[in-house]
């Protein structure tokens, strides 16, 4: 199953009566409010701060956005009637797609198989005629989602500390090139990037209108900067974790080996003290 379904298709599915799970992962202080003015219809709500991390006082330790216990993500899925064999279609409602993919690379990172991203979101799936409602849905009633490990690989600071400046081993920052450069930071106390790390923002996965580059747009992309690297020295990482996943997604979807999450990101890496770069 490919992990970028179009508008068009999520809509094909609805009006021949496929079964699937619809999920809103959007991520913002006022996500929950609007989940319940307007979703697609059918619609469930994660929330990606307390379902899918494990936010802590101390962002030294792990991050904004911290991956949370395998047992509590198991739990998160069973609350949302997730089984191993669901087919499972995500979106959000903010740049094309970043919260949805935290979602997706989570459910992937525990085996699970049948798990989408709508592209262009909910603003593309209303523009192809998809219903929107505010109704009230409730998720069937399941046992607990077996799981065991994050499956995908993972780097920590510790890995990205040591290797960074290697010839043979990449770094890439996702965030804005002014993020990056040091030139703003809205979010995170300190500016700038990691030393040695590449920047390739996470909008370059999209088109003009907010969906996702075609699979060869991105291969050809990907492929240009990844190939000399071996796929368990490609990192990629971003603020906290979050938007990373976009462009893991975006890499996926072109059929190239996924690299690794750094979860911590931006936002762990500047708490400890780590060497920080704000030019080209």
């Amino acid at each position: 199953m490919k992990p970028i379904i179009q508008p068009k298709e999520l809509l094909f599915l609805k009006e021949s009566g496929n079964d699937y799970i619809l999920i809103d992962a959007t991520n913002s202080k006022v996500a929950r409010a609007n989940y319940d003015n307007s979703h697609l219809k059918g619609a469930l709500f994660v929330d990606v701060n307390k379902q899918l991390a494990e936010i802590g006082e101390d962002t030294s330790k792990g991050g904004r956005h911290p991956l949370p216990s395998i047992e509590k993500f198991a739990h998160s899925l069973q609350s949302l009637g997730i089984t191993p064999n669901s087919h499972v279609i995500i979106y959000d409602t903010v740049f094309g797609s970043n919260a949805a993919a935290r979602f997706w690379w989570m459910l992937t990172a525990v085996g699970h198989k049948q798990v989408q991203v709508l592209s262009g979101g909910m603003t593309a799936a209303e523009k192809v005629g998809y219903p929107v409602n505010n109704n009230t849905v409730t998720p069937k009633e399941i046992s607990l989602y077996p799981v065991t490990d994050w499956q995908l690989p993972l780097a920590d600071i510790n890995e990205v500390e040591v290797n960074v400046q290697r010839e043979d081993y990449i770094v890439i920052d996702v965030r804005e090139a002014n993020r990056y450069k040091g030139i703003t930071e809205p979010i995170d106390t300190v500016a700038g990037h990691i030393p040695g790390a590449v920047n390739v923002p996470f909008m370059s996965n999209l088109d003009s209108e907010g969906l996702f580059l075609t699979e060869e747009q991105l291969k050809e992309k990907y492929t240009a900067i990844l190939n000399d690297y071996p796929v368990n020295n490609s990192v990629v990482h971003c603020g906290s974790g979050i938007t990373a996943c976009h462009t893991l997604l975006a890499i996926t979807a072109a059929g190239l080996p996924t690299p690794k999450l750094y979860v911590g990101s931006w936002s762990e890496w500047s708490k400890n003290n780590k060497p920080i770069q704000t030019a080209e």
